[in-house]
């Protein structure tokens, strides 16, 4: 049995978690031999969202500093070891857990290691993306299209899936603390190398309101996009191992050894 573990980025969702965990196909999981884990990361809302997702079923974790990079990477390092795929979506009840075998399927058949839900080629209900933000969203996407030769249709949706070695590879080289979080996730997996895809999915209308702010998240979202189209992981590897070697964290010999292999 193969284990799928979804992460759930929460902040304030108190009246629309239940419903989201509650959605997902938890029959249809097992009968295709999954085991399912459910972690909820309460970004230190002051709502009771851990207290309601507990009793809904789902693992809950407390992220003190908010932000949903900080909540979506705190979420990364709670997935435990023996998790095959990792899912992340929204709690805010806009995305159809229903649909969460869609973005498995074309993993676990070796298609790709990254899988996201595009949004703007699915099913997307009237009133669930304002005009500006879905202008915004698609003039990303071809910037990211261009600029990193990937193929996705949809650089700022909150639907993903990854195998788990996808997960440990990038988690390391994550540092957004707030809504870049995912255009850092799609330059970053690009920059390392993987092809990701899309698949439709369905977007309702969000209960409550937003903590995106389109013009000042924007602009945020902007300068990543620009900022990590010179990053490349030897240059952070190297950034890392210097911040070790100060500290005296590990050895000398394995510090250069690790600075060896990244700049090879």
């Amino acid at each position: 049995m193969k284990k799928i573990t979804v992460i759930i980025p929460c902040y304030n969702e108190a009246s629309a978690i239940a419903a989201v965990i509650s959605k997902f196909p938890k029959a249809k999981i097992a009968a295709a031999d999954y085991a399912l884990e459910i972690i909820v990361i309460d970004n230190n809302s002051s709502d009771n969202t851990s207290q309601v997702a507990r009793k809904a079923g789902a693992t809950v974790i407390f992220e003190p500093n908010r932000g949903k990079g900080n909540a979506v990477r705190s979420g990364f390092y709670a997935v435990s070891p023996d998790t095959d795929y990792v899912v992340m979506l929204d709690g805010d009840d806009t995305y159809a857990p229903e649909e969460i075998m869609r973005l498995i399927e074309p993993i676990e058949s070796d298609f790709a290691k990254v899988i996201i839900g595009s949004r703007m080629f699915g099913r997307m209900n009237e009133g669930s993306m304002r005009a500006f933000n879905k202008f915004g969203n698609r003039m990303y996407s071809q910037l990211v299209r261009a600029g990193y030769n990937i193929a996705v249709n949809d650089v700022l949706t909150g639907y993903y899936a990854w195998s788990m070695e996808v997960v440990e590879q990038i988690r390391p080289y994550l540092s957004a603390t707030d809504f870049t979080i995912e255009m850092e996730l799609i330059t970053k997996m690009a920059r390392l190398g993987y092809q990701i895809y899309c698949v439709p999915i369905s977007y309702e209308q969000r209960l409550g309101d937003s903590s995106l702010k389109p013009i000042r998240d924007g602009s945020r979202i902007m300068r990543t996009y620009v900022r990590n189209l010179r990053w490349h992981p030897a240059s952070e590897k190297l950034r890392v191992t210097d911040r070790l070697k100060s500290a005296n964290v590990i050895p000398q010999d394995l510090v250069d050894d690790y600075q060896l292999e990244a700049r090879q």
